[in-house]
């Protein structure tokens, strides 16, 4: 046989596009061509597979080779074809059979002695694999990322050889199953190691038990970026779908994640644009996506240029990212937490009229309004975080830890998918009405706040699902007005 389509996956954004790589061996001068928009790795696997299939005892075809990745129109990047090519060269030459290969998807990168390396997107490729119901051959490396799609039929293999000799029957690959794998959750840092500052504590409490946004402002060494970085430690538990979509970005990005947590991202304030909601010539995912079901802590937000901050405005409502290009367009998905840091001014210390600050009314003004009022405006709660007192930092008594705050937090959250099937900071306007119902004194309170607050229709909404948060770590049923009392205390203007 002359000729031979094998099936394997691209990457496009969070997509595995299936991709057919077809060989064709015909009379002619010796040579290898490849079409179908092959990127610098894909036209460079000629060599690899060349060596490869040598290598691993077979012979290459001293003929002209003609192989073709459709669809014609996407481009194909990355070593991930390398061993769909070779085993169509080996099909089409007639070295292998070509039964049971359409039943496989193949991918795998080939060393020059023919082993199996280590892919990128591993998980992507797998996920789209199972809503085909088919079968995925893959490098031995990539077993225990893909093993956890379930169900789905896993072929792992340690090099080409093994491979080939699955379909000439020597030797059968066996079926994997699936690996464990561990959570390392104590790993992360613990709240008890935040002494004092109870307010910031319950802010960061109800933050985590509704995935609502938070700001925290106050003076150098406060403990704002402590308590930042033990949200997510009190965060409920990620669900299996939701674990396998943060690890596929991981995947793409290949950036490490522990499988199960909750990411938590702190990217420094010289990030650009690109760097948070991503992109690239092949868009990669960025910050903002990266953080998917998981923390974006931005520490020094002032520092941020501002046109890098606006970016973040459209996200943060929409919980995702569309990157357009001239041929299409991407979604990565972006619900992530946002979590903020900031100085009261550019030296820091304009806090309760704190002597030592000598910023002029003008700059602390100026450095204030790097941020926009839509970004605040989207952002659920605002904490001032006070300097610690001696007898805080003295105290022996142990804060409550992250176990203790994190099964209140759960308790929160289940109730919430009970009730709604959605946390409340996603709450839509007509389920707020439904859930955040109010008495009549609850009303006025909230028309009364709302005329001396000078909130939006945003921050309307927002105060409403905060104070449900508040309601659902009180086990209550209802909205009392301490609850929204608490929730406008969180809206307030900050101290200077």
């Amino acid at each position: 046989m002359s000729f031979a389509k094998i099936y394997t996956r691209g990457v496009l954004g969070l997509n595995a596009p299936l991709i057919e790589v077809e060989v064709h061996v015909s009379q002619g001068l010796p040579s290898l061509t490849i079409v179908g928009l092959p990127e610098a790795a894909v036209r460079e696997s000629k060599d690899r597979v060349r060596s490869a299939i040598i290598n691993s005892g077979f012979q290459f075809p001293t003929k002209r080779l003609t192989i073709n990745l459709a669809p014609a129109d996407l481009p194909k990047d990355g070593a991930r074809l390398d061993l769909p090519i070779a085993l169509g060269i080996l099909i089409a030459s007639g070295q292998l059979p070509e039964t049971e290969i359409d039943q496989f998807e193949f991918v795998g990168e080939l060393a020059l002695d023919g082993q199996l390396r280590p892919i990128s997107s591993a998980l992507t490729i797998a996920l789209a694999c199972q809503k085909q119901q088919r079968q995925l051959m893959l490098p031995l490396a990539n077993l225990t990322e893909a093993s956890q799609v379930q169900p789905l039929t896993l072929y792992p293999a340690p090099n080409l050889q093994a491979v080939c000799g699955h379909f000439l029957g020597q030797q059968k690959l066996s079926v994997a199953t699936q690996q464990p794998l561990s959570l390392a959750q104590n790993s992360l840092a613990d709240l008890s190691d935040v002494k004092g500052q109870l307010r910031p504590r319950r802010a960061l409490e109800i933050a985590a038990a509704g995935g609502h946004s938070l700001l925290f402002r106050g003076p150098p060494g406060t403990g704002k970026t402590l308590l930042a970085s033990r949200l997510a430690s009190i965060l409920p538990p990620l669900s299996q779908d939701e674990s396998l979509t943060v690890a596929s970005i991981h995947s793409i990005a290949q950036q490490p994640y522990q499988f199960g947590q909750r990411p938590y991202r702190s990217p420094h304030h010289t990030a650009s644009a690109i760097a948070l909601v991503g992109g690239g010539s092949s868009p990669k995912p960025g910050e903002i996506t990266l953080a998917h079901h998981g923390v974006l802590f931005l520490d020094e937000l002032p520092e941020f240029d501002r046109k890098v901050l606006e970016v973040l405005r459209q996200p943060l409502e929409s919980k995702e990212i569309i990157i357009s290009r001239a041929a299409r367009q991407i979604t990565f998905p972006a619900a992530f937490q946002l979590i903020a840091a900031m100085n009261p001014c550019p030296c820091g210390y304009a806090f309760n009229q704190d002597s030592r600050c000598q910023c002029s009314a003008e700059s602390i003004k100026r450095y204030q309004n790097r941020i926009s009022g839509p970004l605040l405006d989207r952002i659920d709660l605002h904490i001032d975080v006070p300097p610690l007192s001696n007898q805080d930092l003295q105290s022996s008594q142990i804060p409550e830890s992250s176990k203790v705050v994190r099964q209140r937090v759960i308790q929160a959250y289940q109730q919430q998918m009970q009730r709604q099937k959605a946390p409340n900071h996603a709450l839509s306007s007509t389920q707020l009405e439904q859930v955040a119902t109010l008495s009549d004194s609850s009303k006025n309170m909230l028309a009364l706040a709302q005329q001396r607050l000078n909130l939006s229709a945003r921050g309307y909404h927002r105060v409403l699902r905060v104070a449900r948060t508040i309601a659902d770590l009180a086990q209550s049923e209802h909205i009392s007005s301490e609850h929204l009392s608490e929730a406008l205390s969180y809206r307030s203007p900050f101290q200077n």
